[in-house]
């Protein structure tokens, strides 16, 4: 500094002692401008005073010389103690040089500046508000500072300020909110620390409502809950469960919709504390705001489903977000399904874009969302679908939904309570909003056919019922089911219908009107045949499922949707299928099923007399079908007391090729027999009079059988059969038993006859076909 300098009005010796290295003199000199400037205050001399100021702020305080520095800082701490209530209006002048001072490379001169601007602040009071953000962004990078003085000078300066804030109505929030906002991204531990003390006494402040900027911070404070310090992520907690607090008692004036996608990202994150906290403020904001979130319900299923597969290490995290997934499903109602309205090109303009907004958030967040589904499906879909608040009413959009449905359900890593949680939504959107839910069934048919080879038998059963609702709904009636799978699965309706009195033969025409359409009824739609032509299709490229679980799906089918109906239309399609082998196998199933389960009693009993047009209308249906395996179709016979032309099929046994398998089905139906399913047939051998032909036809399968324990089961059987002499029959009309159904005029059984033998024909062929190949090994059993 140039000794020779005129720094009027500070004498020589004041300007000497605020250079000098010792602190002692540099207070002197400090006094003395306090003196100083008194004088200059009673004067009234404002040229005077910003003269001292400016000097004090040019010379010594951004002076190179430390020392130099040091003696300005104390210079203006002794300026603004003199000015007293009127240092206000010199605030600027005497605060910037001290700001300037806090990026010291010196410690010591950092702690001098920040007893310096205490003194300024002191004085100034609330007068220091109009310049809380300079300040406020001072002390922030002080909080920080690695020497323990300047940190400590920085907490009284930071009370200081606290107090006034918290003293005063004049607090400008909204020049705040911006730079606090950008100083929440801080990821030194201390500026963290600082900036949460901050929101808790800002928050505390009655005249101060930080609600409505917290969509502004939201985010930030979602990052600091996840710092490593366990004091701060408890602050952080404090802080959150204060707002949660405030937002419960005055929901009203809450920005839901802007916070939505914020949680929806921190709903996904790996760190337990923020997901948890997340999901639990997703929680409160859908029971809160209700249909304000059901525009963002795909980006909220998107993070709540993969928590719902969650095992007991977090269990809270799961309990929370299975709240949050049914209350979600609530907000879902029949209104949902009234048509869109159109809107105009320009209205769509201006709707925010949901990509732009996760985008927004996404970006002042650390990494992405963990979410089930990958990057790629996040940013190629529109997961979220914000709307705005302000209009009414809020619009379901299904897109969104159904794709985030779809993702879960197609990882096959995803787990059983996520899978079963995607399928009740699916069930619960098909039945609150059929008709926006049929235009996606073509993109979700296929991935709720493969999940019928789920392990695990409750996600196959909600599976069911998703596909059953389909199969069945209203919504789905349409003129054209659309094209199935196949010109060899295509089956002539017209062939399965019962003739009208007046035409003497059944099944009997070859047209092909009514591809399309599934069997008639009331309650199917035009997607239940296609359905069953999926679902065989399915049994015979995966022959595992079948075995496994063919039977189990089945059943279940006939317990929700209409029994009857799946085994006509099965019949139907087993009529053209062109895998013999697995025709037969199928046949074989159903057969089962028909004959053994509690589920189809009722159409047993449908079956069992053939009373009504309908019920020979089904016999001749699956006859046709059952013709792939002769077991089945004698045991079918059997079941419609068709014993007469049970007879007549055994009869035909004898030109059939004989195989261990062939002769192990007669085995199963020879122990079926001596069920309880079988119990008027056993019975009926005591009227032998009426019924000669089950004897017959029982014998017939006796003659058939090795000397096996089959053999002797219905042996000692027939021996129970009373008078044999009685089994001679006579052919004459009058000798015809009441109960034979041969002399019926809708069926034509001559045909049905026929029917068989071309089938086990074409069995025939084709194993022989296979055995020529090499790749058929010969069973045939040598009698």
């Amino acid at each position: 500094m140039n000794p020779e300098k005129d720094f009027a009005p500070l004498t020589p010796n004041i300007v000497r002692a605020l250079n000098d290295k010792l602190y002692e003199k540099r207070k002197v000199a400090a006094l003395e401008i306090e003196k100083l400037v008194r004088e200059f205050v009673a004067q009234n001399n404002t040229v005077q005073i910003k003269h001292v100021i400016q000097t004090l702020s040019q010379e010594f305080a951004l002076s190179q010389h430390p020392h130099s520095r040091k003696g300005g800082l104390i210079g203006l701490a002794a300026c603004s103690i003199a000015l007293g209530k009127d240092s206000g209006l010199y605030l600027k002048e005497l605060i910037e040089p001290v700001l300037t001072c806090f990026n010291d490379a010196d410690s010591r001169l950092r702690y001098y500046a920040c007893e310096a601007l205490y003194n300024i602040v002191k004085v100034a009071r609330g007068a220091v508000l109009p310049h809380f953000n300079v300040l406020f962004d001072g002390l922030s990078k002080l909080a920080a500072d690695p020497d323990p003085n300047v940190k400590s000078g920085s907490e009284l300066l930071d009370r200081l300020l606290k107090d006034i804030v918290t003293e005063s109505n004049k607090f400008d929030l909204v020049g705040f909110i911006p730079l606090l906002r950008e100083r929440i991204y801080s990821n030194n531990q201390y500026a963290r620390q600082f900036i949460i003390s901050w929101i808790l006494v800002l928050e505390s402040v009655p005249d101060i409502n930080l609600l409505d900027y917290l969509p502004e911070i939201l985010d930030g404070l979602f990052q600091i809950l996840g710092d490593n310090g366990k004091e701060i992520r408890k602050m952080c907690e404090v802080v959150l469960g204060e707002f949660l607090k405030e937002i419960k008692k005055n929901p009203s004036s809450v920005k839901f919709a802007e916070m939505a996608n914020i949680l929806v990202i921190h709903c996904q994150t790996t760190d337990d504390l923020i997901q948890l906290t997340a999901m639990c403020w997703m929680r409160e904001f859908i029971q809160l705001a209700g249909r304000v979130m059901l525009p963002y319900s795909s980006g909220i299923l998107t993070a709540v489903l993969p928590c719902l597969a969650y095992d007991d290490r977090k269990k809270s995290i799961k309990e929370v977000a299975n709240v949050c997934n049914q209350s979600l499903m609530k907000l879902v109602t029949p209104e949902d399904d009234e048509p869109d309205e159109p809107k105009p090109v320009v209205q769509r303009q201006a709707e925010p874009n949901p990509e732009d907004s996760l985008a927004k958030q996404q970006g002042t967040a650390s990494g992405g969302p963990d979410g089930s589904c990958d990057s790629s499906f996040s940013s190629s879909i529109s997961v979220f679908t914000p709307a705005s608040t302000d209009r009414a009413p809020v619009t379901l959009h299904l897109d969104g939904i159904v794709q985030v449905l779809n993702c879960h359900l197609s990882d096959m890593a995803i787990g059983m309570m996520t899978r079963i949680a995607v399928l009740k939504w699916l069930y619960h959107l098909y039945i609150k909003t059929p008709r926006k839910m049929f235009r996606h069934t073509d993109s979700l048919f296929p991935i709720l056919l493969q999940t019928l080879s789920d392990e695990s038998d409750e996600v196959i059963l909600k599976d069911l019922e998703v596909l059953a609702e389909i199969a069945s709904s209203p919504a789905g009636q349409t003129d054209d089911a659309g094209p199935l799978d196949g010109p060899d699965l295509r089956v002539s309706h017209s062939e399965l219908q019962v003739p009208t009195p007046g035409r003497t033969n059944l099944l009997n025409t070859s047209g092909t009107k009514g591809l399309e359409c599934s069997p008639s009824t009331p309650t199917m739609n035009s997607y239940f045949y296609k359905f069953m032509i999926n679902l065989l299709k399915r049994f015979s490229s995966e022959r595992k499922l079948l075995e496994v679980r063919g039977a189990f799906i089945i059943r279940q089918l006939c317990l929700l949707l209409n029994a009857e109906n799946i085994f006509h239309s099965m019949a139907d399609i087993l009529l053209r299928e062109e895998d013999l082998k697995f025709a037969s196998t199928m046949v074989h199933t159903l057969n089962t099923i028909l004959l053994t389960s509690t589920e189809l009693f009722q159409l047993r009993n449908q079956l069992k007399d053939l009373k009504t047009l309908e019920s020979q209308n089904l016999f001749c249906c699956l006859y046709r079908s059952w013709c792939h395996n002769p077991v089945t179709t004698v045991s079918l016979c059997f079941l419609t007391q068709n014993y007469r032309h049970a007879y007549d099929l055994i009869q035909k046994f004898g030109d059939l090729e004989v195989t261990v398998d062939f002769l192990t089905e007669v085995d199963k139906l020879v122990q079926l027999i001596e069920c309880p399913i079988f119990t008027y047939l056993r019975l009926q051998l005591l009227d032998v009079k009426n019924n000669p032909y089950l004897i017959k036809a029982l014998y017939g399968l006796l003659m058939l059988l090795p000397q096996s324990s089959a053999f002797q089961l219905l042996s000692h059987r027939l021996q129970c059969v009373p008078n044999p002499e009685l089994l001679q029959t006579e052919d004459s009309p009058q000798a015809a038993p009441k109960s034979q159904k041969a002399d019926s005029p809708s069926i034509d059984y001559a045909e049905l006859l026929q029917h068989f033998e071309k089938v086990q024909k074409k069995h025939l062929e084709v194993r022989h076909q296979r055995s020529g190949r090499g790749d058929h090994l010969d069973r045939r059993v040598v009698l």
